[in-house]
């Protein structure tokens, strides 16, 4: 699937039997709203207990180790997966019903990197549902592309092939895909995941830049890099523990991965 919004899931239904009605949207609303949400996979408790509450306007970064439910919390989010237990809002909404308002960014492209296609298709592919099918066609899909290509400062790579991109410049074709369907919110998974750190920093200035009017939801396996930019660090093991940016440390590591690891400073 090409676009940044996501269909409404088959699995949703038991969203629908939520004791939660739906809110009412206000500026001090949350944005994310999640409420003693668990989830299995079988007989493996994945998710217990969890809470969360993204308010607008924030920039959170959810860490965690292998393993410890990150990618599950973002498909339930995301309306892939219906919660076993508990509740999930997105904007006063289930979330399956509020998707063509939340841009996603995947840590990997869902199409193969030879496919014949230009990055102006790519990042169009993200006006899919909005319109008629095919909408890179569209003269206003193809400028509501060019524009989101022109904030994350690539508009100068619309007509390369996709396959031509370097890993960084690949990364910034995902977010302004995220970007052309006027997203309202920002999920993205490890969005700087085997890239180097110079290219890092300039990912992340970038979304400090979007944060000024879009929501950001952010998984990342590097604490101590994303804390200079997150508002605030949610740090997730099975269960959620909630920590300020100034108080990522050894104890916190040592009680969210449950060993010795050692935070390394980075020098931006």
């Amino acid at each position: 699937m090409f676009a940044h919004t996501l269909p409404p899931s088959p699995f949703d239904h038991g969203d629908e039997a939520s004791a939660i009605p739906p809110a009412a949207e206000s500026p001090e609303a949350p944005v994310i709203l999640v409420r003693d949400l668990s989830f299995s996979y079988g007989d493996s408790l994945v998710l217990e207990q969890v809470n969360l509450s993204v308010a607008p306007g924030e920039f959170v970064g959810l860490v965690g180790p292998n393993a410890g439910g990150k990618s599950t919390l973002l498909k339930l989010i995301l309306g892939l997966l219906a919660p076993q237990a508990g509740q999930i809002r997105v904007l006063g909404q289930p979330p399956r019903l509020v998707t063509r308002r939340i841009g996603y960014v995947p840590q990997f492209p869902s199409f193969p990197r030879d496919f014949p296609i230009s990055v102006e298709q790519v990042v169009a592919m993200g006006r899919l549902g909005i319109g008629p099918m095919l909408g890179w066609q569209r003269a206003a899909d193809r400028n509501a592309a060019r524009r989101a290509l022109e904030e994350v400062e690539a508009l100068d790579l619309a007509r390369r092939r996709i396959g031509t991109l370097s890993g960084g410049q690949l990364q910034r074709v995902l977010l302004a895909r995220a970007l052309a369907g006027e997203a309202e919110i920002l999920i993205l998974d490890e969005p700087t995941a085997n890239i180097d750190q110079r290219v890092e920093n300039d990912i992340f200035d970038l979304l400090a830049v979007l944060n000024r009017r879009l929501t950001i939801l952010l998984v990342s396996h590097d604490i101590a890099f994303i804390s200079d930019y997150v508002s605030r660090v949610a740090c997730l093991n099975r269960t959620l523990l909630y920590h300020g940016t100034d108080a990522v440390n050894a104890e916190t590591i040592q009680q969210l991965y449950g060993g010795h690891v050692r935070l390394v400073a980075h020098r931006h």
